[in-house]
């Protein structure tokens, strides 16, 4: 046994090392094979996917506050993390013990990542699993070979084939094929994550997108007024830059509108298939619409207010027929997702199928080719991105996508209000400050917006213009700030009488509610 436990062995630490480099290396070959055909799944995409599926409710709307609109970076990142520490312990199991069980864990990350990838929303493909399997076999191989290199460098073997010995002493030159061998797999891992990246079906959007112009509408709505700006409120349109983007697409599908189509069918008199090209001929209109998120929480930024352009859908649908006994419509992703809402939202507000936003067509991450657009309901029940399909349907006979995970079936957007100057904890000094911000009630408009100062009586502040009811609105309130600590609520009152409510929910399960409130400090004035 002295004599055993004397064989030198590589460290704990290099052994880790190895199964990292291994581990990239296999993901890096199958992120590399995916290139070359759409129906090939990103193994990482494709779990994270399914773990977006299955994620509680309560956890993505964590995910949400704590992230916003990182969530998705966030969690790809933590699978990355997840792979590299799972990586680690194969390497040093591998390498300083048997190889049984490492390769039993290397299977168990295939069958996981070949499901994941095999059965997604839009139905089953063997083929989807096929980068997987490669990327399981050279994680599988690379893990042979360094554990076969180590035994031949350090020559640490007992009569059981099992390293043994805690002690890295072998000499240095033959320390460094291994150290090699392992920064020459990370650097191919690497490479071969870029090549599948740089593949020509991730970008088929970016292509089609550049080779098309945006149709003029049949009427321009021309500059926004230069009175719907109120001083201290962000911009009254959103930069397609800042907008926000929360959905369930850990990488924004990417679709050529030469080869897209939008069916429409379920419970028409007449189905219909339109192509891109199709759809633009149609009569072509601008909205103005202000967008929020069902996670947006009280003061928070998941809103954003911009100029569609686009196809009203109750024009289309009206072309098609409807079945009077149809209460909902469902629109269906090309990744499967579902949004629904109720046919009643077609009364005259601006529901659109979009295929432009801000003045150029949608943004790939935005829902390029097109996207529906619904005043007044939350995004998850009505704004459909990369849309393929909408279905006529009940509420009885089908459940889009959030709602088995505990949100509400019909969904519309609360009114709030919201200070975006000053911001909570902000120092300014003592003076006249201009209190801003927004508030919405969609789609019927904000009638009055009031503030209170340290729990004071509520004082009306001073509106914008409006422009639609579609839209939020901004105010502004010049205050005498006097030094100390001070805290400033706001509260909104719609067109049609009815005061916010202070009552503070949570998102789940159909929107936040209650009144924002800022703490802000002042110091004298040193001037």
């Amino acid at each position: 046994m002295g004599v055993t436990n004397s064989i030198p062995v590589p460290s704990r630490l290099l052994s880790a090392s190895a199964g990292t480099a291994a581990g990239v290396l296999g993901l890096g070959v199958a992120e590399g094979v995916v290139r070359f055909s759409a129906r090939l799944q990103s193994p990482v995409v494709a779990v994270g996917d399914r773990f977006v599926d299955v994620v509680p409710p309560w956890l993505k709307d964590i995910a949400i506050s704590l992230f916003g609109t990182n969530d998705k970076i966030a969690l790809l990142a933590g699978i990355g993390l997840f792979l590299a520490f799972f990586a680690a312990l194969v390497g040093v199991r591998a390498i300083r013990s048997g190889v049984a069980v490492p390769l039993m864990g290397v299977a168990g990350f295939v069958i996981v990542g070949s499901l994941a990838a095999t059965f997604t929303r839009t139905g089953t493909d063997l083929a989807g699993a096929v980068p997987t399997l490669v990327g399981g076999v050279v994680f599988a191989a690379a893990l042979l070979f360094f554990r076969f290199l180590s035994h031949r460098t350090y020559e640490g073997e007992d009569e059981k084939g099992v390293m043994v010995g805690e002690h890295d002493d072998a000499p240095l030159e033959n320390r460094r094929s291994v150290l090699s061998a392992i920064g020459g797999s990370m650097i191919l891992g690497v490479l071969g994550f870029r090549f599948g990246r740089a593949g020509g079906q991730s970008t088929a959007g970016l292509a089609s997108r550049s080779s098309i112009v945006l149709p003029d509408p049949v009427i321009s709505l021309g500059p926004i007024p230069i009175g719907t700006q109120s001083a201290g409120a962000d911009s009254f349109i959103t930069s397609n830059a800042d907008f926000y983007r929360i959905d369930t697409a850990l990488r924004a599908p990417q679709v050529d509108a030469n080869d897209w189509s939008l069916r429409i069918h379920g419970m028409v008199d007449n189905e219909l298939v339109l192509t891109f090209q199709d759809l633009v001929e149609r009569d072509v209109v601008e909205s103005d619409i202000t967008l929020t998120c069902v996670s947006n929480t009280i003061g928070g930024r998941l809103v954003g207010n911009a100029r569609w352009t686009g196809i009203r859908l109750d024009d289309l649908l009206a072309d098609v027929g409807i079945d009077p006994s149809a209460d909902q419509i469902v629109g269906r992703s090309i990744d499967g997702y579902t949004c629904g809402f109720p046919v009643a939202a077609l009364d005259g507000r601006d529901a659109l199928i979009a295929v432009g936003m801000n003045g150029e067509l949608l943004p790939v991450e935005h829902g390029f080719p097109a996207r529906l657009i619904v005043p007044g309901l939350y995004g998850y029940v009505s704004a459909t991105k990369w849309l393929t399909e909408i279905e006529l349907t009940t509420f009885d006979a089908f459940d889009s996508f959030w709602v088995p995970r505990g949100y509400a079936a019909q969904a519309p957007i609360k009114m709030q209000s919201r200070i975006d100057s000053p911001r909570g904890l902000d120092q300014i000094e003592a003076g006249t400050f201009a209190i801003g911000g927004v508030a919405w009630a969609q789609p019927i408009g904000i009638a009055a917006v009031e503030i209170s100062i340290d729990d004071g009586e509520w004082v009306q502040t001073q509106l914008a213009d409006e422009l639609n009811g579609s839209t939020w609105r901004q105010w502004t309130f010049e205050w005498e700030a006097t030094p100390g600590r001070h805290s400033i609520s706001v509260r909104a009152i719609s067109t049609d009488g009815t005061v916010q409510t202070s009552d503070r929910t949570e998102p789940l399960p159909n929107g936040a509610s209650g009144n924002h409130t800022v703490v802000v400090l002042v110091s004298e004035d040193t001037q």
